[in-house]
């Protein structure tokens, strides 16, 4: 009878993630999107965590890693780069979150990670759900667009003061212009 070797099972996740198996990115896929994923650390210990994807490349991930204190929450935004079609339905993007206990002296993070025991390490799994835009959100984004081109007020340039402008009576103006052409011809005849 032989024997079977079976591998330690992992430690279940330690911290407690909102959303807990999905992060949705909602079209127009035209411009940036970003998801938020809150990290809670419900122990008594520090946890260290690594946010890592599928597609690196498409996304931006900040804080991409850090130390979770007891009782904490860290928000992750994961930021999604423009694409001119939209993702298509067979686009199978993943986040991992990684986390392991923090030593009670950490000082290095990388040094933490390398020196890890597989068996130490706990992760989750997020799928990326890519909705595309309602109509009211295609309405709502053109009205946003043509409010910005177009708006109901006019606002203050750069170059226009902010201060009511003042305008001189035509009278007032008259009697300077006039004032100024008497003297020249005074002066002329004086001297």
């Amino acid at each position: 009878m032989a024997s079977t070797s079976r591998a330690p099972a992992k430690p279940q996740q330690v911290l407690v993630l909102d959303p807990p198996t999905d992060l949705k990115f909602k079209g127009p896929f035209t411009g940036l999107l970003t998801a938020h994923l809150k990290l809670r650390n419900p122990s008594a210990r520090k946890v260290c965590f690594k946010v890592k994807s599928t597609s690196p490349r498409r996304y931006c991930v900040r804080p991409n890693n850090g130390v979770i204190d007891p009782g904490c929450t860290v928000t992750v935004a994961a930021t999604m780069q423009p694409s001119c079609c939209g993702p298509s339905k067979e686009v199978k993007h993943k986040f991992m979150v990684q986390t392991v206990f923090a030593p009670p002296d950490i000082s290095d993070l990388e040094a933490v990670w390398r020196e890890a025991h597989p068996g130490e390490l706990m992760d989750s799994k997020l799928r990326c759900v890519f909705e595309p835009p309602t109509e009211s959100d295609k309405l709502e984004d053109g009205l946003r667009l043509r409010k910005a081109t177009h708006p109901d007020k006019p606002r203050p340039s750069s170059s226009t003061s902010l201060k009511p402008a003042r305008s001189t009576p035509l009278p007032v103006v008259l009697l300077v212009i006039g004032a100024v052409f008497f003297g020249f011809f005074l002066g002329k005849f004086v001297l």
